[in-house]
């Protein structure tokens, strides 16, 4: 069985993120969502948030656990014994960054390959950013972010 693991910040989780989970989940049995957690960075919610959101959204799918990790993706990827990273790509412009994380981590770990899924084009503007900066203004995140989190998100910015 082929274990892949999808890594991202996912904060919050959104649309396009869902379209390539699914779309993983369709093409191989062991898919993890793994939610990366950096100390450099300051996101909008925290690790077991995200990593509830994600569950939530992605009841509907078989195959699918929901992780967090730190520290270098390859090391994750072998405590998973996992051999493929999931990678989405909305833009031209995400292929060389990702292109580069890819060769990258096929140096440090030989046994890793990556999968690159090109998101649904209606979601090839999003990003998470995207979401937390509408949200922040009082915009509208339907269909932005998965149904089931969208009060969530909006509560928090709200408060």
């Amino acid at each position: 069985m082929i274990k892949c693991v999808y890594p991202g910040s996912f904060d919050p989780v959104t649309s396009g993120h869902l379209d390539i989970i699914e779309r993983a989940a369709a093409m191989f049995d062991d898919v993890t969502v793994a939610v990366l957690v950096n100390k450099n960075k300051k996101p909008a919610f925290s690790a077991q948030q995200r990593m509830d959101f994600i569950k939530r959204s992605t009841t509907h799918l078989k195959g699918i656990q929901v992780d967090s990790f730190h520290g270098l993706l390859v090391d994750y990827m072998k405590k998973r014994d996992a051999q493929l990273i999931i990678r989405g790509l909305r833009a031209i412009s995400d292929f060389e960054y990702e292109f580069q994380m890819a060769a990258m981590n096929a140096k440090l770990a030989k046994d890793v390959e990556t999968v690159f899924l090109m998101t649904d084009i209606s979601h090839s503007f999003l990003s998470s950013s995207m979401v937390k900066e509408i949200v922040s203004h009082g915009g509208d995140i339907t269909g932005l972010v998965p149904e089931d989190i969208k009060n969530d998100v909006i509560k928090y910015f709200c408060r």
